[in-house]
């Protein structure tokens, strides 16, 4: 290369600031460094030279050239001369070689990204220029440990490069890989295991960390190569004497993991295993129990399941080919690994016991499939139900108050058990309901002195039987009458042995879990109801001194009396009176922390709604008790609206806002409790919700925290539109005239969708307050949309197109609930206006959700004005604006064909073309051959064609017809 001397060229400057700890400006003087030496032809021949020559001592300066010449190898290799590709290859052997004489290693990021570039030059290079790569490295560093360390981490990067299946490849990479795989199983993988056996041969005892690594390596190859190479007597040997040491047996482990897992026919996959299961017994690896590592016995565990499921999938598909006699040989060898799975299972450690899951789960699916169960097979069942019984149980560690990661472990380690649990209910239903209800009376009779964890266990057991077992819910009380017995004595025991007391969250919130899993009990004896209801009420639920608990409770206790609600109407008003204390809106000055958070009263109010509505009292009793219930809630909702704008501070108004959105958020939930049968008429608190309406309705004028005051309020007349129908019309338009004050973008797009369901349900009832408000929306609306706003502005410019979206659903909502005297009766001007935004929507804005709509628009309008006796000058609309909008649109270059939500606004385009025709007949054909078409320079055959099709009554020969069109016209 000609150059002096390499120091000359690179830039010392730029290098410095290659170390982290350097100036921000010298940071970015080598970042631009970076990039001019990567584009650069051949300035990245210095890094080269740098390496080959070892100049640099700094660790980051030869990381930065090993960078470059990645670059160079990645994305430039191609066009790189011969010279140029040598060079690269003699830079990587030099620096191999340096290493070898290096008394200390170089540190691991730099040996990491060194293999890297090895491993990219060898994907490139050899099936062309560089076929015997592995064989110079080999003949190269030979047992010296330096270079024994490059070439093992050399074999993982080309493992990550050109098998592992995680990374996404082109099909090119694809058939690259496969070729550069099969090259290597003809011409080199035999001597690469040699070289692996004579590595993990020679370290074993010296350099741990390098027969770690190798270990890793066949792991990682032995999914592809010729498994014979490694599965036999020499390295089975080799592999079990590191099972012995303490340093190597986690990465044997793997590595037998891996050749266990390799893709085979079944009958050697079942040979390989009981032969490596042999061998492992033999050495004393069975006796789990005497092994106090438990981090060697998670991978034990791994190895195992490993061997398990692959006897599994030799059973399997010996049994479908119907090979009775090797499957029934299979099955045996299966049974025989049993024993050491439960031992694993049951083990006190979580890991190790949750990586022989899988094995488990797919040997219980095996005796689901057999005919009969032996004794012994039914032994093993049971076995597992006890261990699966014994480790859902919390040990003592478990923090409640304070979940962390281990706690989130377990949690996710008991949805595992879970799983087992259900499949063991598919195997035998019978055995698991003995089980349960051995283990949960046993926990009943004695739940006063047992520790906590055994009485959980007993009720979560009680409550997974409701998901494991079939037929769920309603019918686990009726039909198969030993389930049925068994569940109702398991029930009876469980309200009436008073474990609801017992003083320990877990059990406490199980209990209540498993009495609202099965309310379907108390249907048929309903006689438990008063007391479960009492526990629900007292310091066992609402009142427990667990906010956990209470907020837990508040939700169950909303399903438990919704379920119920007809058998509690001699409770309802104890009930009421119990809970009312809990339904008080807490104002922000108070001080005390409440009860409950206003999530949980949100259900609160639900239930006393429930009730009330659900009683069997007359309606005035309900309005009674409706009334009581929410006017505390009004009578708080006007003070604080009152003090709210006299408030300077603002962290004080928002909590004031805060809290009267929620009385508005309580008061409409309490409304939930009505349905088609029970309405709010019916019962007679049609009263009572119009007052609500009369007290919130204000708030909407309020000067200071519009936002979430509008929103609870809008919320609440979307809810009252569906339960006082036309009873909330009066009120309609005030609380418009009020949201259309002062508005952003956000406010309008909330407000266009109660508009629209007013105009949907009530139609004509309310055209004349539609006539009224339409104007003052839309010109809100254009107000809102003209806004200039930052060119970069994302937020601003999303929330332009929701509104745009949404004005435009509402004047479809208004067209298509054949209101058309909305529109026509506001005066030409303001029509055209608002035509001309529809138009303007159909074409300028390239967002296909909204150009649909507009054509839907459009083609509705057609249908009624466009005729003999539609509006006056819109056939003349029609020509000058439809009519180009439907071809103009679609020859947009933002209107994109391959789109789907595209392709339907063509359609609507198209549909909107055929209206016009239903409308103005042959005129409209006249107009488009001897007039629009021509202006666009469309030849006189197409015209011809497309005027043919348009004729056709088969819509769908004209939609694939303009489809083609408009595809061929923007070639």
């Amino acid at each position: 290369m000609a150059c002096e001397s390499v120091r000359a060229i690179m830039d010392e400057q730029a290098l410095m600031g290659l170390n982290p700890n350097a100036d921000a400006c010298y940071r970015q003087r080598a970042l631009a460094y970076f990039e001019q030496l990567k584009e650069s032809q051949d300035a990245w021949e210095v890094c080269a030279e740098a390496l080959a020559k070892g100049i640099y001592s700094d660790d980051h300066v030869k990381f930065f050239c090993f960078q470059v010449l990645e670059h160079q190898i990645k994305y430039r290799h191609a066009g790189l001369s011969a010279v140029q590709q040598q060079l690269i290859r003699e830079t990587l052997m030099k620096w191999l070689q340096a290493q070898l004489m290096n008394v200390q290693p170089e540190k691991p990021f730099i040996r990491n990204k060194a293999a890297q570039v090895f491993a990219l030059t060898f994907v490139m290079e050899y099936l062309t220029h560089w076929p015997k790569f592995f064989f110079d490295i080999l003949a190269l560093v030979g047992l010296n440990p330096h270079g024994v360390d490059i070439y093992l981490r050399t074999l993982m990067a080309i493992d990550a490069e050109v098998v592992d299946r995680d990374i996404l490849h082109t099909p090119e990479e694809t058939r690259r890989n496969t070729l550069i795989k099969d090259t290597m199983r003809e011409q080199c993988i035999p001597s690469l295991v040699e070289s692996w056996f004579q590595i993990l041969q020679a370290y074993q005892q010296s350099h741990t960390e390098l027969t770690c690594q190798c270990l890793e390596v066949v792991g990682a190859y032995v999914s592809w190569i010729d498994l014979n190479l490694i599965a036999n007597d020499r390295f089975v040997n080799l592999l079990l004497s590191h099972m012995s040491a303490e340093d190597l047996r986690e990465e044997a482990c793997d590595c037998l993991f891996e050749i266990v897992n390799k893709g085979m026919d079944p009958v050697d996959k079942t040979k390989l295993v009981e032969s490596l299961c042999q061998v492992l017994q033999s050495a004393g690896f069975f006796n789990v129990e005497q092994e106090e590592d438990v981090d060697f016995l998670a991978k034990f565990s791994r190895l195992v399941n490993g061997m398990g499921q692959s006897l599994v999938l030799s059973w399997t598909k010996l049994s479908k080919a119907g090979n009775v006699k090797v499957a029934a040989e299979t099955l045996r060898a299966l049974e025989a690994k049993v024993p050491l799975m439960l031992k694993l299972l049951v083990h006190e450690d979580d890991d190790i016991s949750a990586n022989i899951v899988g094995f488990c789960y797919d040997y219980l699916h095996v005796l689901k499939q057999l005919p009969l169960l032996t004794d012994q097979q039914k032994n093993n069942i049971e076995a597992i139900m006890l261990a699966v019984m014994k480790k859902l149980t919390y040990d003592d560690e478990y923090n409640f108050e304070n979940e962390g990661e281990d706690e989130a472990m377990f949690v996710e380690y008991r949805k595992q058990l879970k799983m087992l649990l259900d499949r063991l209910a598919q195997v035998s239903p019978e055995l698991l309901l003995q089980a349960v209800r051995r283990v949960f009376d046993t926990a009943m009779q004695s739940w006063q002195t047992a520790p906590f964890m055994e009485v959980e266990v007993a009720i979560r057991l009680l409550y997974m039987l409701g998901e494991a077992m079939p037929a769920s819910h309603g019918a686990h009380f009726a039909g198969d009458a030993t389930k049925t017995s068994t569940l109702q004595d398991m029930m009876r025991t469980l309200i009436t042995s008073g474990v609801s007391e017992y003083q320990h969250t877990s059990v406490t919130l199980e209990f209540f879990e498993t009495v609202v899993r099965y309310d379907k009990f108390f249907i048929t004896e309903p006689q438990h109801i008063p007391s479960v209801l009492m526990a629900f009420l007292d310091h066992r639920g609402l009142r427990n001194s667990s906010p956990k608990v209470r907020s837990r409770v508040a939700y169950l206790f909303s399903r438990f009396v919704k379920t119920l609600h007809k058998h509690m109407n001699a409770f309802i008003e104890d009930i009421l009176t119990r809970i009312q204390d809990l339904l008080e809106l807490a104002p922000p000055e108070n001080g005390f922390p409440a009860l409950l958070t206003s999530d949980d009263q949100l259900f609160m109010f639900e239930t006393a709604g429930v009730l009330i509505v659900n009683g069997e009292s007359p309606a005035e009793r309900k309005q009674a008790l409706m009334r009581s219930l929410l006017s505390p809630l009004t009578d708080v909702f006007r003070l604080l609206l009152a003090k709210l704008p006299q408030e300077a501070d603002e962290e004080r108004q928002a909590a004031l806002a805060d809290c009267l959105s929620h009385a508005v958020g309580f008061a409409s939930r309490t409304s939930k409790a009505f349905s088609n049968k029970q309405t709010v008429k019916q019962c007679g608190c049609s009263e009572v919700y119009l007052d609500c309406l009369q007290t919130f309705l204000p708030a909407l004028s309020c000067p200071v925290q519009r936002g979430p005051l509008r929103s609870a309020v809008r919320s609440f007349l979307h809810r009252m539109i569906i339960c006082l129908e036309e009873e909330v019309l009066p009120f309609i338009p005030a609380a418009s005239e009020h949201m259309l004050k002062d508005c952003e973008a956000k406010d309008l797009q909330e407000f266009i969708p109660l508009i629209s369901q007013i105009t949907a349900k009530f139609k004509s009832q309310v055209s004349p307050f539609l006539q009224q408000v339409f104007m003052p929306l839309v010109l809100a609306i254009f107000e809102v949309l003209g806004r200039p706003a930052e060119e970069n502005d994302q937020t601003a410019a999303l929330e332009k197109q929701m509104l745009r979206r949404s004005y435009f659903s509402f004047i479809q909502t208004i067209t298509g609930s054949g209101m058309n005297e909305v529109m026509a009766n506001q005066g030409a001007e303001n029509i055209e206006r608002v035509l001309f935004t529809i138009i303007q929507g159909a074409v300028d804005f390239p967002d296909p959700i909204a150009q649909k709509t507009c054509f839907i628009i459009l083609s509705k309008l057609v249908e009624l004005w466009g005729g003999k006796d539609g509006l006056v000058g819109f056939p003349d609309f029609i020509y000058k604006h439809i009519v180009p909008a439907c071809f103009v649109a679609p020859l947009k270059p933002t209107f994109d064909l391959s789109d789907a939500q595209t392709i339907l606004t063509l359609s609507e385009c198209t549909l909107t073309l055929k209206m016009i025709h239903l409308k103005r007949g042959p005129e409209f054909i006249q107009f488009l051959q001897q007039e629009y078409l021509p202006s666009l320079q469309v030849s006189p055959e197409i015209t011809q064609e497309l005027c043919q099709v348009l004729q056709q009554p088969d819509v769908k020969v004209l939609k694939n017809y303009m489809k083609a069109f408009f595809q061929r016209a923007k070639l």
